[in-house]
């Protein structure tokens, strides 16, 4: 009906049928009831050494009449085998059953054709996933005649500002409407539905019979899906020692709507802690990106959607926020994925006092902003600024493939400079990442450590010590020259840190010197 057109609500058949827990087994076991009873689960016999436990066993494998199946050599019966269907009409060869068979890479276009005007850093604001979705939108247009390209997610696509791809497609919808239904169409290519598991199976499943998609979450609830996550994972890694099963393409989940941009909603709607999930699991299997603007998130979602047998997990923020590179700097950085913004530091003639690091859209914000405060209370600091994107560069190439090797990542982070890291989660995941790398004793992490409520944006990174003015202190804590000014530093910054309270108490929102900063313009060129 599909193929021909016909897309009016089919009535699905349904065969229903109910049994007992354990049916077919033994009703009881030492007098003990079995069968339609929570004992069936498992091992309803549990030791098998007793010889009437030997027997219940035998008993209970004879009825199901094995002698009519298979001959005394153990070959089925030839009017047995002929029942068996042949070719790929068998369920293992099918080819939807090996969906890589059917897989046809997707018409992509030019992602450098939506990039985001950079005159130079900072200088604009713009919203990363609404750039995002245009892109998006062409990818839907361009695979339609082919059909094999799907968006899920709990009814957040437009939430998201994944908006554009409604410009092109509906939201797939099989039973009636009233007026002011929004896009709902049986051929919609939208699948959406407030249940975060059942978008994560509709994904599995299409990426499973060779197809392509994306699943849009909000970074706090895609938890609901980490067991299935596991077993997405777990069977891909079996995959790649299986020679003959077809490649498929990734599993895509887009994460947004993020810790540090739900203030309005609060604690509920704040947990980043899904990094850390994933990246447990196989280094040959998982990604992680965190792209800081829209060219950049531009690049890894192409990247993405070219890959194949891996779980890509993208955390981008929505909201207006500062865009720090053009396109041909993206380009670059998202090539290696880790590296120093020459345009944010100034130790190009010699070593560096501090080397500030960040990873995410925000922590990225807050560590421009700190070192921008430096540049005023601590002049004359040599500061390094390094960007991180993969965060699976952080790690040793050993321990996975996009790991910097050793050399490289000393270039980077030197071998006893201090490191003021912002990250995005959970503080102790770069630790975890880093711990064998010789860095590792000066390396000093702030991030997300269970503090949030409804309040402003500003005020969630001032709970979690993830804010300039702590950056600031950190620095000055930190670096030895800064020794002798340490204490005006700090006091300084706590003095701004009570005018922040106090503002927001009154006003309800964060104060202007935050809300309106920008990266200064400096004479420097926009270049990795």
């Amino acid at each position: 009906a599909r193929a021909g057109g016909d897309n009016r609500l089919p009535r699905w058949p349904m065969i229903i049928l109910r049994t007992p827990k354990g049916w077919t087994g033994p009703k009881e076991v030492d007098g003990l009831k079995v069968e339609d009873f929570w004992r069936a689960h498992q091992v309803p016999i549990p030791d098998v050494t007793k010889p009437a436990h030997l027997k219940i066993l035998e008993q209970w494998m004879k009825s199901y009449r094995p002698q009519e199946l298979f001959d005394e050599n153990g070959w089925l019966r030839p009017h047995i085998a002929a029942l068996a269907p042949e070719g790929t009409k068998r369920m293992g060869a099918n080819p939807h059953a090996n969906g890589g068979l059917l897989l046809k890479p997707l018409h992509l276009p030019d992602y450098e054709q939506y990039a985001v005007t950079v005159e130079h850093p900072g200088a604009e604001l713009g919203e990363a996933t609404r750039t995002m979705g245009k892109y998006l939108r062409d990818v839907m247009q361009l695979n339609m005649e082919a059909a094999n390209f799907r968006v899920m997610g709990p009814d957040e696509t437009a939430s998201n500002r994944l908006s554009a791809l409604f410009e092109v497609t509906d939201r797939v919808w099989m039973a009636g409407t009233l007026d002011y239904d929004d896009h709902l169409a049986p051929d919609g290519r939208v699948m959406e539905i407030l249940s975060e598991h059942t978008c994560q199976g509709w994904l599995e499943g299409y990426l499973l019979t060779g197809r392509h998609g994306l699943f849009s979450c909000y970074e706090a609830f895609v938890h609901i899906v980490d067991s299935m996550f596991n077993q997405h994972a777990k069977w891909l890694k079996v995959c790649h020692e299986i020679p003959w099963r077809a490649d498929i393409a990734s599993l895509n989940i887009l994460l947004t709507s993020h810790v540090w941009r739900q203030d309005h909603n609060g604690f509920s709607h704040q947990d980043p802690g899904f990094i850390n999930h994933v990246i447990n699991k196989k280094a040959d299997i998982v990604r992680v990106y965190l792209p800081p603007d829209a060219n950049t998130l531009l690049c890894v979602t192409h990247e993405c959607l070219n890959s194949r047998n891996l779980v890509n997990v993208i955390i981008a923020g929505k909201q207006p926020e500062p865009q720090w590179l053009d396109m041909d700097a993206a380009i670059r950085h998202c090539s290696t994925g880790i590296g120093i913004w020459e345009w944010a530091s100034n130790d190009q003639d010699g070593r560096p006092d501090v080397i500030m690091a960040c990873c995410g859209d925000v922590p990225t914000i807050e560590t421009l902003a700190a070192v921008d405060l430096l540049h005023h209370y601590a002049p004359g600091l040599k500061i390094r600024v390094v960007n991180v994107i993969d965060l699976m560069t952080l790690q040793p190439r050993d321990e996975h493939p996009h790991g910097l090797p050793d050399d490289n990542f000393d270039a980077l982070f030197g071998t006893d400079i201090p490191v003021i890291f912002a990250f995005h989660g959970y503080p102790w995941l770069i630790h975890r990442l880093t711990y064998r790398r010789k860095f590792h004793g000066y390396l000093h992490v702030r991030g997300y450590k269970e503090e949030g409520t409804t309040t402003t944006p500003f005020d969630m990174v001032v709970r979690n010590d993830l804010d300039r003015f702590h950056l600031v202190m950190d620095v000055a804590s930190r670096v030895p020259g800064l020794r002798d000014r340490a204490g005006h530093i700090h006091q300084a910054m706590q003095d701004r840190l009570v005018d922040h309270r106090q503002y927001i108490t009154e006003h309800g929102e964060d104060m202007p010197e935050i809300r309106d900063w920008k990266w200064p313009a400096r004479p420097v060129e926009n270049e990795e």
